[in-house]
């Protein structure tokens, strides 16, 4: 079981409390999350939509949505998109926006087999508590021939530029975080997760493992997040 400290949760993840801590962020996560990512945020979410190429009327599952600010981007493509995630208090938070929402476990997805045309998630494996097992369910609800992304952060491909960016993320990001966030501690656990996130090769073998086939990865940002793609 995960230990707790104050309200942020180790990386030995508890289900509950991580919901618990994301259900803290809620109200101000977009806008510390566009801060903290200088912006990029925007461009990571319209890369994603650009890689699942998606088309219209194909039905999309965004999971670990938040507050639907990905979904929304998603159904620019004029696919139907479901937002889901395990914090319903993101989900309450992105309740005014004109997307259906579910909340749901990554590893037990409230939904029958091979529904969707498409399926991502952004920034949320690493909040599984066994991703492997949450890749599989993916598969399950995924159609065969059906497309996955995986966007998260990753590791910088240049040396010196990762150096830097490891030491933003565990000193200068919690600092910012304390001005801008509800849940600052949300964001020291957000750092360490990161650095304790397998490569972009590592991840992609573990793709393979789920079940899914012709995984590639494209680095956006330098690697600071990666792209993976795969299908069913």
């Amino acid at each position: 079981m995960a230990t707790t400290h104050g309200s942020r949760a180790s990386l030995e993840k508890d289900p509950h409390e991580v919901a618990s801590m994301f259900d803290g962020v809620a109200k101000r996560y977009d806008l510390t999350n566009t801060i903290l990512s200088f912006g990029q945020d925007r461009s990571w979410r319209k890369a994603t939509r650009s890689a699942l190429a998606l088309k219209p009327g194909e039905r999309v599952l965004d999971l670990a949505a938040g507050t639907g600010v990905s979904t929304v981007e998603l159904g620019r493509s004029g696919a139907w998109c479901v937002a889901t995630d395990f914090s319903k208090g993101m989900l309450q938070a992105g309740s005014g926006r004109h997307v259906p929402m579910v909340a749901g476990d990554a590893m037990h997805l409230p939904y029958a087999d091979a529904v969707f045309d498409a399926a991502t998630i952004s920034f949320g494996l690493r909040n599984v508590s066994d991703f492997d097992a949450g890749l599989r369910e993916i598969a399950r609800v995924t159609k065969p021939g059906g497309r996955l992304v995986v966007s998260e952060f990753s590791t910088p491909v240049f040396g010196p530029f990762r150096t830097v960016y490891m030491e933003y993320l565990m000193k200068a990001l919690p600092r910012v975080a304390r001005a801008v966030s509800s849940n600052p501690d949300a964001y020291v656990y957000l750092a360490e997760s990161i650095r304790a996130w397998p490569t972009q090769q590592e991840l992609a073998m573990r793709i393979e493992a789920a079940g899914w086939r012709n995984v590639q990865w494209r680095n956006l940002t330098g690697g600071v997040v990666a792209l993976h793609r795969a299908t069913r």
